[in-house]
């Protein structure tokens, strides 16, 4: 059979089949609406299926922790850091010129007033010295004769055995004798007086620190470096500064009765070292200074402390706590409690009496141990949430549950604090309830 070179093509006389009419092609538009169609059906029947579905557990109210707002007795602190210094400082320096023979002291050692540091050549000194006695003796000499001539003048001229020139002229050279004698008496003294001086002793009881020179220097009276500096530890001034504000605003609170004067003979303060220890020997305020300071605007306040075993060291650096006064109507809350805005404004949430969350604005300036004092905002009988801020919403209903910790905390705290309140003067830092 022959091969077609075409296949579609039918030899002659071949009668052609009619063909199959194609059957038109859906549109797009039509497709895209039929499929959104059947998504909104799809869509109904769900959703009138969740109609007659079973509905969840109600949704609980959130519950908080509260603190009831007592007031109690709270020591009112506050911390100012300053340098430690010896409470009498001497500096040893000569009062003669001379050689350095011998230092006769131990560096960093205590010394007693009076003892012998440095002994210098004296042998200058002690020639002088012996030159005043003799010249001493001798117008002593000198005045006793003056004294003989005179007496027999006198007799003399009773009788006109001498001229009353003669007699006057005696006279006159006694007193001049006697006026030598006293001149003498003086340079013996300052004689004595340098001598002494070879021999630099301690002006004060106290620790002694390094010399500055050895055996065989050169000193002077008029040098202005020292040989050595003694000073007095027993017990150690610290001076603090703070601001004029802080310190009206403590007048003011003393004078309307807010808060009373801790102690009969001024404030207690606490020291804290720089590794965060409390000294164990409380000192006290000594004074505030009458002025302000130009620049800075503050006052200065000296504190004395007690140093009996030598633990404090001039110079150290360490921070004070003033127990200023006694505040027996004291709100506080903790301060995680107090949430601030940008400006610095400060509010704590609290519950309603119908348990929905408030949001009240509270002035919580000074601190006392993990708590803020709170002078304005809050009252008695106030319900603070302390815990479970998170489920706090203002506006929302909660169930407010007294804090167990707080309740025993407080009950605690308000002993303690009265228990320092009635003994003040040897009180430590309270902490408020």
């Amino acid at each position: 059979m022959p091969i077609l070179s075409n296949p579609s093509a039918c030899p002659p006389g071949t009668p052609r089949t009619p063909r199959t009419p194609r059957t038109p092609r859906t549109p797009r538009t039509f497709r895209s609406t039929l499929l959104a169609a059947s998504v909104a059906a799809a869509t109904l029947m769900l959703a009138a299926c969740g109609d007659h579905a079973p509905h969840g557990p109600p949704q609980m109210t959130p519950e908080v922790g509260v603190e009831t707002i007592k007031p109690h007795t709270v020591v009112s602190n506050i911390e100012l850091s300053g340098r430690l210094s010896a409470i009498r400082v001497a500096e040893v320096r000569p009062q003669v010129e001379g050689i350095i023979r011998k230092r006769l002291f131990t560096e960093g050692a205590q010394v007693t007033a009076g003892a012998v540091l440095y002994q210098i050549d004296a042998s200058s000194y002690q020639a002088t010295y012996d030159q005043a006695v003799g010249t001493l003796a001798k117008a002593v000499a000198t005045a006793n004769a003056a004294q003989t001539k005179a007496a027999r003048y006198a007799e003399l001229t009773k009788i006109q055995g001498v001229s009353r020139q003669d007699y006057d002229d005696a006279v006159a050279a006694l007193e001049e004798a006697k006026a030598d004698v006293v001149a003498d008496k003086a340079a013996l003294k300052t004689a004595a007086i340098n001598l002494g001086y070879t021999k630099v002793v301690a002006p004060i009881a106290g620790r002694i620190g390094k010399s500055s020179v050895t055996e065989g220097a050169l000193v002077t009276a008029e040098q202005t470096s020292a040989l050595a500096t003694v000073q007095a530890t027993n017990e150690m001034y610290l001076d603090v500064t703070r601001s004029s504000a802080d310190w009206l605003r403590l007048q003011k609170e003393f004078a309307s009765g807010q808060l009373q004067q801790s102690g009969i003979d001024g404030a207690v303060v606490h020291l804290v070292m720089e590794d965060g220890s409390t000294y164990p020997q409380p000192g006290k305020l000594l004074f505030s200074d009458i002025t302000v300071d130009a620049t800075t605007g503050s006052v200065t306040l000296r504190c004395v402390f007690p140093n009996p075993d030598g633990v404090l060291l001039p110079g150290m650096f360490v921070r004070a706590r003033l127990e200023e006064g006694v505040n027996h109507q004291a709100i506080t809350v903790p301060q995680l409690a107090v949430s601030r805005a940008s400006d610095g404004s400060a509010s704590v949430l609290t519950v309603s009496a119908d348990n929905k969350v408030v949001q009240t604005p509270v002035t919580a300036d000074t601190a006392s141990g993990s708590d803020w004092i709170v002078t304005s905002g809050l009252k008695t009988g106030d319900r603070v949430i302390v815990s479970g801020l998170q489920n706090a919403r203002t506006g929302a209903v909660v169930k407010p549950v007294e804090t167990p910790a707080t309740a025993d905390n407080a009950n605690a705290a308000n002993a303690a604090n009265a228990a320092n309140a009635a003994k003040v003067p040897n009180a430590a830092s309270a902490t408020p309830s």
